[in-house]
This record gives structure tokens, C-alpha cells and sequence, in this order.
């Protein structure tokens, strides 16, 4: 996961939460974000005070299991 920041930038903080495919600065749903935003691991989807990005969260729902079965 990596954080979108507000309309001021880092200043304003965190606005939203999207999904990232490994530290890549494109979220799933395509805004380019802030190589120097935060992160959190996929695990703390749903668990931040900021909303998390609906679209990131369906693909990457849609794309996991298939991630998953790769590494077996």
C-alpha cells in the first residue's frame, strides 16, 4: 500500500490509501503517487483512519489469488 497525500502535499497528510504492485509509484487503479509517500504492507488494507482507494481494492482482490498460486 501507498499513501496519496492530500491537496497540499505532504504537509496535508495522508488522504487515501491505495494498492501498489511491489514498491511501484502507480497504483493499481493508475494515479501516480508520491515516491516518497508512505507505505504499509497489504495486510493493514481496511485497518488505516484514511479510506482506503475502492478500485485498488477490487483489483487487488481480483489479481491476489492468482499471485498466491504462483509461489506454490
Amino acid at each position: 500500500m501507498r499513501a496519496e497525500y492530500g491537496a497540499g502535499g505532504p504537509s496535508d497528510g495522508v488522504r487515501l490509501w491505495h494498492m501498489v504492485r511491489g514498491a511501484e509509484d502507480v497504483a493499481m487503479c493508475g494515479r501516480e503517487l508520491d515516491a516518497g509517500a508512505p507505505v504499509r504492507d497489504a495486510v493493514d488494507w481496511g485497518k488505516t483512519p484514511e479510506l482506503c482507494c475502492h478500485t485498488c481494492g477490487a483489483y487487488y482482490l481480483r489479481e491476489t489469488p492468482y499471485l498466491a498460486a504462483e509461489h506454490q
